[in-house]
């Protein structure tokens, strides 16, 4: 994805677009690492960002699932509390590649709900003790903004573990995926020659 998100002529294809460039902020950030450095805590933090994608995976299918329900309630999941606990741990023998497949399907689905439901529509405020109790529902325009701050948070968390794995940044990043040309001040990220 381009460093900008491309000219927006309404708020349907804003909320589409920059959704989407937060979503593809990740695909960035792990480009180019090996299951093992996916799963590497470069923090005093136990997260890592095979852990993280996780994590974001299932908050798009968590506020997704509102927003189609709206107006009414999504029935709650089995086990919900326990898979919120386990939604940031991440297996290195799973790997990358069924995470990403799970992130990107998500993403799509994410995507397409923007333009197919009714922004206006109520979403019923979810019980959870940081929700607010004076709120009966929120707007799925809400969902989708909320959304973006979740995504965009957790994006700054993801460059900062990055940044502790190997030492790439999100424009190096970017650069390498996108095939930019090396200039002065910005060279693509290529991966570390290991000495043998």
């Amino acid at each position: 994805m381009a460093a900008h998100v491309a000219p927006v002529r309404n708020e349907t294809e804003a909320l589409a677009g920059y959704l989407a460039q937060q979503q593809d902020a990740f695909r960035t950030v792990v480009f180019g690492l090996t299951d093992s450095q996916a799963g590497r805590a470069s923090t005093v933090s136990a997260l890592t960002l095979g852990g993280l994608v996780k994590h974001v995976t299932a908050v798009q299918e968590y506020w997704l699932s509102l927003a189609l329900a709206a107006p009414g309630t999504p029935a709650p999941a089995a086990g919900a509390d326990e898979d919120h606990l386990d939604g940031f741990r991440y297996d290195e023998q799973d790997g990358l590649t069924p995470l990403l497949a799970a992130f990107d399907d998500v993403s799509e689905r994410v995507t397409a709900a923007i333009g197919a439901v009714d922004l206006d529509a109520a979403v019923p405020v979810p019980d959870a003790p940081w929700n607010p109790k004076d709120v009966e529902a929120w707007s799925v325009r809400w969902v989708w903004f909320h959304l973006f701050e979740e995504l965009t948070r957790h994006a700054g968390h993801a460059d900062i573990l990055r940044e502790g794995v190997d030492g790439a940044t999100l424009f190096e990043l970017v650069a390498a995926r996108e095939g930019w040309p090396e200039t002065p001040w910005l060279k693509p990220w290529k991966p570390a020659v290991s000495a043998s």
